[in-house]
């Protein structure tokens, strides 16, 4: 076996697990999901049948992954994130049939307790506040805040809210790579979207305080 289970984890065959994930005290995965490599599941989390998980996706505890989500590379979803599959769940009437895609892109963190209403798709490396309620797609790179979430401006790669400098650029303080918006789209100048993070810039060096500021 390429992963490691905990004891208490139940895992249920056939399913795919990537080499090095983890899973931890009292999670389950479904049969027929498909998990990468490198992934992390903390206690409490359940993975349903069917469901599409990506590489090195950290899943914290208390997080439950439904059918109908997919999530790709890089994501992050934090304690206690709510995802959905139906719009108008019914006791009495059966709609597994009717599973409302959601997909969360490459690099996008989910806060604390937010919630993601389905079929709804996050943009790559966008930022989804602790307590957020996503009603809507979300753009690459977008910082969402409150409920109903709305945007609060743009983050890099690296989650750091880009504001214009002196000459108008938006620039990463960690990085130092640039950003351009067009058209309500951001992309980032010196690195694909799509592409990993080379070496030198996984390491983080800097804090977060200033997300203390906004959250005032």
């Amino acid at each position: 076996m390429s992963y490691f289970a905990h004891p208490t984890a139940v895992v249920d065959e056939p399913c795919e697990i990537g080499e090095g994930t983890r899973i931890w005290h009292f999670a389950h995965v479904c049969a027929r999901a498909k998990i990468g490599r490198g992934c992390n599941f903390g206690q409490n989390t359940m993975v349903a049948e069917g469901v599409i998980i990506g590489d090195n996706v950290k899943v914290q505890n208390n997080v439950a992954i439904y059918a109908g989500v997919e999530i790709e590379d890089d994501v992050f979803l934090g304690p206690s994130c709510v995802l959905t599959n139906i719009s108008n769940p019914r006791s009495q009437v059966v709609r597994r049939s009717l599973y409302e895609r959601t997909l969360i892109r490459r690099g996008a963190s989910i806060g604390a307790n937010a919630t993601i209403v389905c079929g709804t798709t996050i943009g790559r490396y966008a930022l989804i506040g602790a307590g957020a309620v996503i009603t809507k797609d979300v753009p690459d790179y977008a910082l969402m805040l409150g409920v109903p979430a709305r945007q609060h401006g743009w983050v890099s790669r690296h989650g750091h809210p880009l504001r214009p400098n002196a000459a108008g650029a938006l620039i990463c303080p960690e990085t130092g790579w640039a950003y351009a918006e067009e058209n309500g789209r951001l992309r980032c100048l010196n690195h694909p979207e799509d592409a990993p993070l080379p070496a030198q810039f996984r390491e983080g060096k800097q804090g977060f305080d200033h997300f203390k500021a906004l959250a005032k």
